[in-house]
């Protein structure tokens, strides 16, 4: 009399039931989605870095640490003295200190370019296209170069799946609290798959709720329910040509700023087309915001503050719609907080290609089995 097969311990037995239904949607989830997921998985974890990739791809982004910062305004007057037929857009400070200055201009037919300022001395190392790598990333990841209004939604959908993965495999992966030490067992490829899976997922677990309730927040923000922008000051738009502004009095308007409010660490300025006011931007006392939500604006004729907005301000809606990009790209805390991001990237990212390797090795096994019950 032939014995029943024992179940395999990679699947869970058929009296579980609860369990089982579980087990087949982890699969089928990861089985149908395992190649778009891995891929904006992917996009996202190289997109933590993207900045720097291009300071190793374009060499006018490159500068020693100089010691002090020449100031805003001889940064801002470089730039707009290297190249008077651009309209600057705006300027933010380097991503660290050995990055340039870098402005953002408007060339007469439309098209964009960075040009970018050594920001110790002030002097201009050169301009790179407006499609650079981090774009790239950034739209891959973020919409798969589509139309926004397609793109976004279908990329922010995947949260979903990814939400429902997380709560399958703690139904499916008994006390997974005890496999974050287990060494993966070598003796058969799929138990060694199976076992490295399970690690890199328990590893993995707070981060796949991060970017999956983030992601979920993007897909809400794409079908219509976004928040209201951060409040920011609105500059004057002047004639079609755009005026060049006063180095001095922009680095007098600094003053002013750090006058009226001490704790701005300004990352990021933005001329009036008419050169008569600017709009400075940077991280203060409010968390998880982006640079935008805190704004003050100065006149550079009378040097008085036209208007500003701290970020602490916001209401409910907008604090949770400037959360999500620092939580689910992690540069909120320097590289040591992206680094952590690249690394459980990495594993989201690894947890999709095991997945789908574990679901082949257990078809062929399957399949294996199925043919020598037929030749007994």
């Amino acid at each position: 009399m032939r014995q029943p097969t024992p179940a395999h311990p990679d699947r869970p037995a058929r009296s579980g039931s609860g369990r089982r239904v579980w087990f087949d949607l982890h699969s089928w989830l990861g089985l149908k989605l395992c190649l778009f997921m891995g891929f904006v998985c992917l996009t996202g974890t190289l997109a933590v870095f993207s900045q720097e990739i291009d300071w190793q791809l374009h060499a006018p982004m490159r500068v020693a640490d100089g010691g002090e910062h020449a100031g805003w305004g001889p940064v801002i007057h470089a730039a707009q003295a290297a190249h008077p037929d651009w309209e600057l857009e705006g300027i933010s400070a380097g991503h660290t200190r050995l990055f340039a200055a870098r402005a953002q201009m408007r060339l007469p037919d439309g098209k964009r370019r960075f040009v970018w300022i050594n920001p110790y001395t002030a002097q201009v190392t050169g301009d790179t296209g407006w499609f650079n790598t981090q774009r790239l990333l950034r739209n891959t990841h973020r919409h798969l170069m589509l139309p926004v209004a397609w793109g976004v939604p279908l990329v922010a959908a995947l949260s979903i799946p990814l939400l429902l993965s997380l709560l399958s495999s703690l139904y499916i992966y008994k006390k997974w609290w005890r496999g974050f030490f287990k060494r993966p067992d070598p003796s058969r490829p799929r138990r060694l798959w199976g076992d490295v899976h399970r690690l890199a997922g328990v590893w993995s677990l707070w981060f796949l709720l991060l970017i999956g309730v983030t992601g979920a927040w993007y897909l809400i923000e794409s079908l219509g329910g976004d928040a209201p922008a951060a409040p920011t000051i609105r500059l004057a738009k002047g004639d079609d040509r755009a005026a060049a502004v006063d180095p001095a009095a922009v680095d007098a308007a600094v003053q002013t700023v750090r006058q009226h409010w001490p704790r701005l660490d300004i990352l990021g300025a933005i001329p009036a087309r008419d050169g008569g006011s600017i709009l400075f931007l940077g991280e203060a006392d409010a968390w998880l915001v982006r640079e935008r939500a805190n704004n003050i604006a100065v006149d550079l004729h009378t040097g008085h503050v036209i208007g500003m907005h701290d970020g602490r301000a916001l209401g409910v809606h907008q604090r949770i719609a400037e959360m999500a990009d620092p939580l689910h790209f992690g540069n909120f805390g320097g590289w040591p907080i992206r680094l952590l991001w690249l690394l459980a990237g990495t594993l989201l990212t690894g947890l999709c290609v095991t997945g789908v390797y574990l679901y082949g090795l257990r078809t062929v096994d399957s399949l294996r089995s199925a043919a020598k019950r037929r030749q007994t």
